[in-house]
C-alpha cells in the first residue's frame, strides 16, 4: 500500500519528535510490524516442526486420532476467517479513502467474524472435553487409546496449536475494538491510517496461521 504523508486527518495527528516526517513514521511503524510478525512465525514454528516429527513417528495413531476432529466445524471457521480478512482489507481501504462510516462498518463485521470463530471453537472444545479427548494425562477415551496409544500426544498438539491461535484471535479482537473506537471518532483518513493498516497485517497473519492449521490437523492428520 502507498505510504501516506501523515500530518493530519479529521483529528490532528502529530508526528513524534524522533521521526523526520509522517512518511518516516509510517515506514518505521510498518517495518516494526513486519519484524513482530517474523517473531510470531518463529513463535509458532516449534509447534509445527514438533507436530511433523511426531506425526512421522506415530503416523497411524495421529491419523486415527485426527478422525475425531470435526472437519465441518474446521471448514466453517476457515470460511469465517477468510471473510474476516476480506472485511479487514475493506476497513484499511476505506480508512485510506477517508470513508469513516464504511471503515467503522467493516471493522464491526471483522469483530463479529472473530467472535463467530471463537463460538465455533468453544463448541468444538466442549465436545472434546465431554468425549475425553484431551491432551496428555487428561485424556480418558479408553477405546480410542486402545486403537491409538499415542492419541493423547496428537491432542496435546491440537490443543496447543489451536489454543495458541485462539489467544491471538482474542488479542486481535481487543486491538480491533480499540481501532474501532478511534475510527468512530474520525481519527483516520487519507493522511493517517497507520494503526488500521498495521492491525490489518496482524489480522491477516492470524488468518494465515489458521489456513495452515486447518488442513494439517483436520484433513491430513
Amino acid at each position: 500500500m502507498s505510504s501516506p504523508h501523515q500530518s493530519s486527518s479529521s483529528v490532528e495527528h502529530h508526528v513524534a519528535h524522533h521521526f523526520k516526517d509522517g512518511e518516516h513514521e509510517f515506514l518505521t511503524a510498518k517495518q516494526g510490524m513486519w519484524l513482530f510478525l517474523l517473531q510470531e512465525v518463529l513463535f509458532f514454528s516449534p509447534l509445527f516442526v514438533g507436530y511433523f516429527i511426531f506425526r512421522h513417528m506415530y503416523y497411524h495413531d495421529f491419523h486415527v486420532a485426527a478422525q475425531q476432529l470435526d472437519w465441518v466445524m474446521g471448514a466453517v471457521n476457515t470460511v469465517i476467517l477468510i471473510s474476516s480478512s476480506f472485511t479487514m482489507a475493506r476497513a484499511v481501504s476505506n480508512a485510506q479513502k477517508g470513508k469513516r462510516e464504511e471503515t467503522v462498518e467493516a471493522l464491526l463485521f471483522t469483530i463479529l467474524f472473530a467472535f463467530g470463530f471463537l463460538v465455533v471453537k468453544y463448541l468444538e472444545y466442549s465436545h472434546k472435553i465431554h468425549a475425553g479427548t484431551l491432551p496428555g494425562h487428561f485424556f480418558h477415551d479408553a477405546e480410542l487409546l486402545k486403537a491409538a496409544p499415542h492419541a493423547p500426544l496428537f491432542f496435546t498438539f491440537y490443543f496447543a496449536m489451536t489454543g495458541l491461535h485462539a489467544i491471538h484471535v482474542i488479542g486481535g479482537i481487543g486491538i480491533l475494538i480499540w481501532i474501532l473506537m478511534r475510527a468512530r471518532r474520525g481519527e483516520f483518513g487519507p493522511k493517517y491510517f497507520t494503526p488500521v493498516e498495521l492491525t490489518g497485517l496482524y489480522w491477516h497473519f492470524v488468518d494465515l496461521v489458521w489456513i495452515y492449521l486447518f488442513p494439517l490437523l483436520y484433513l491430513v492428520g
